[in-house]
């Protein structure tokens, strides 16, 4: 499988003259010391790293698997030295604290780190990326107790950690729940259950594992309202907080998986397990939800990295591969066949692939900045704001950007050919292992029912919100060739929210029957707008990263208009059709 380089000049691009990294660090007075230099020398040597580390282990990681032999789990040759060189170099560490080991950069920067770890290495990917989560959660609401246990190998990655939610019999139904917890003389609980997907459960790279659990206490009452928050460590911790004596769970089994064979997901029984309450009783579900946002943008970021590493592959091939001519004549006539990158279809597959992972890369960027606003913005009504987007955009983020790699990956695969569907390219590695995406963290029909039925009619009574008033300000103010298209597309969504508001006062299944393409249409016009301002971006250029680097970037914002947009005609008129056509059905006429 081709290890490239990532795009460097690409997420420079989006940073710095889209986004304007400079500018937004001023404006919170934080990370004073970070401008657009150092921002980007920071990413360079990641991307060096794990170019050089991490890519040569991927299409092994993806053959050789992880191994259960009945007492632990084994990941992929490599896969041990590369976390321990990772974890040395402070790479796990980059926003952490400085006082539990942290170097206290930018969250945004870590975001990034996330997104190019799935690019090199996406069966590696997680190991990181999820004890990033528990050490946030752990932050945010443990006890300083726990906190001066637990943060600093959580910070430095000398431990890792995880989430266990779903169980046997449920899946996001987390009301199913049946894990129990029961209170222990010296303050802690005895945790009983089995918990399945999940991912690191148990794996040979670290010696100790965190793991974040929903249980119920005995007095919790049913459903969601009764379910609690506790932190199990796979080994307890002595009076000096050195490791002692193992803890009464374990990994069952691991999954065998259609793809991202190098992160161990596992079965994990807690058989009275030592634990400890983090937060209130029967708040868990509610804290566990900042583990669960903030794991739902970097999925939609793996889906991102899988787009551009799938793009990157079928680019080169495209570049080298002769087959026929073009139909104008021959382009390279000293060749005997000229390159597929000059056939039409092979460009509308290649430029599908490159609007969605350059346009959702500005829109992934665009939300870590803020939730970089919520968690340092001292201005009130910018934090209420920025919050405000993140839940609205984070179901968006998650399955627009998961959905389309699945679409990207496909045409990675079509543009080798019969090359793609074989491992020696990786084109199939990167489709197999893209469908996990859209499932784990809620599938995209959850992530579309949370947007139509909890953001859309819940918290904004049906109105589109301040993602809609950033468009129109654009359309107002901006000189942009593409305003008045981009204005045609607003407007429908805002009559496709106005529709399904009103139909769900009449039908409660008109939700669900639009909820998924009226996700899509919202990913579909937000995308729009931040190919207008890549496209202005491009237009008004810094000159700092070449003409055709620019010029590239105009004409893809003009690919996506004219080809890509215009899918919403067709979402809106599924949508208008109603909850009839599925509903009327009875299931024995299936």
């Amino acid at each position: 499988m081709a290890n490239i380089p990532a795009p460097i000049k690409d997420i420079q691009f989006i940073a710095d003259e889209v986004l304007d990294l400079t500018t937004h660090y001023k404006k919170l007075g934080v990370h004073d010391d970070i401008d657009s230099e150092t921002f980007m020398t920071i990413i360079e040597e990641a991307s060096k790293f794990l170019h050089e580390n991490a890519g040569p282990l991927n299409r092994n990681a993806d053959e050789q698997g992880c191994h259960h032999n009945g007492t632990e789990v084994t990941t992929p040759d490599g896969f041990k030295a590369l976390y321990k060189e990772y974890c040395e170099s402070g790479w796990a560490a980059l926003d952490g604290d400085p006082e539990f080991g942290g170097q206290g950069l930018s969250y945004w920067l870590q975001l990034i780190l996330g997104e190019m770890n799935t690019y090199y290495c996406p069966g590696w990917s997680n190991y990181a990326g999820l004890t990033h989560g528990v050490r946030e959660l752990v932050t945010e609401f443990a006890a300083p107790e726990l906190q001066q246990k637990f943060l600093g190998k959580l910070t430095t990655g000398e431990w890792s950690g995880t989430m266990c939610l779903t169980e046997p019999h449920c899946g996001t139904d987390l009301g199913l729940v049946n894990t129990a917890a029961k209170p222990s003389d010296d303050g802690s609980y005895e945790v009983t259950g089995t918990k399945i997907f999940i991912t690191s459960g148990d794996h040979d790279l670290v010696d100790n594992i965190i793991h974040l659990v929903l249980a119920r206490l005995p007095d919790a009452p049913k459903g969601t309202k009764g379910i609690s928050l506790f932190l199990v460590p796979k080994f307890l911790l002595d009076e000096n907080n050195a490791m002692a004596q193992k803890n009464t769970l374990g990994a069952a089994s691991i999954e065998h998986k259609m793809g991202l064979n190098g992160s161990a997901t596992c079965v994990m029984n807690f058989d009275a397990a030592k634990g400890y309450l983090i937060g209130q009783g029967n708040d868990g579900l509610k804290i566990m939800f900042t583990m669960m946002n903030g794991a739902r943008l970097n999925t939609g970021i793996q889906g991102l990295a899988a787009t551009q590493g799938t793009y990157e592959s079928a680019l080169a091939y495209a570049k080298e591969r002769l087959q026929m001519r073009a139909a104008t004549g021959p382009e390279y006539p000293n060749k005997p066949a000229d390159p597929i990158i000059v056939h039409p279809d092979v460009r509308r597959m290649l430029l599908t692939q490159k609007a969605f992972a350059e346009g959702n890369r500005a829109m992934a960027y665009f939300v870590g900045q803020q939730i970089e606003i919520i968690k340092h913005s001292k201005e009130q009504a910018e934090v209420v704001r920025a919050d405000r987007l993140v839940a609205f955009l984070t179901p968006i983020i998650k399955a627009f950007l998961t959905e389309v790699a699945m679409e990207a990956t496909n045409y990675g695969i079509q543009v080798l050919g019969g090359h793609g569907y074989i491992r020696e390219h990786g084109q199939e590695q990167w489709h197999r292992d893209a469908k996990i995406f859209t499932l784990y963290e809620g599938t995209t029909g959850i992530q579309a029912l949370d947007l139509t039925g909890r953001k859309m009619l819940m918290m904004q009574k049906g109105q589109i919100g301040e993602m809609a008033d950033i468009i129109q300000h654009f359309i107002d103010t901006a000189d942009s060739p593409f305003k008045q298209e981009l204005q045609t597309y607003l407007d429908m969504w805002h009559e496709m929210t106005q529709f399904i508001t009103a139909q769900a006062q009449k039908n409660a299944n008109e939700v669900g029957a639009a909820s998924v393409d009226y996700l899509m249409m919202s990913g579909y016009v937000i995308l729009a707008y931040f190919w207008a301002q890549l496209h202005n971006s491009a237009v008004n250029n810094k000159g700092q990263l070449g003409t055709d680097f620019y010029n590239g970037k105009q004409k893809t914002a003009q690919f996506y208009f004219a080809k890509i947009l215009p899918r919403c005609h067709a979402l809106k008129a599924t949508i208008m059709t109603g909850a009839d056509p599925l509903m009327n059905i009875k299931e024995s006429e299936f």
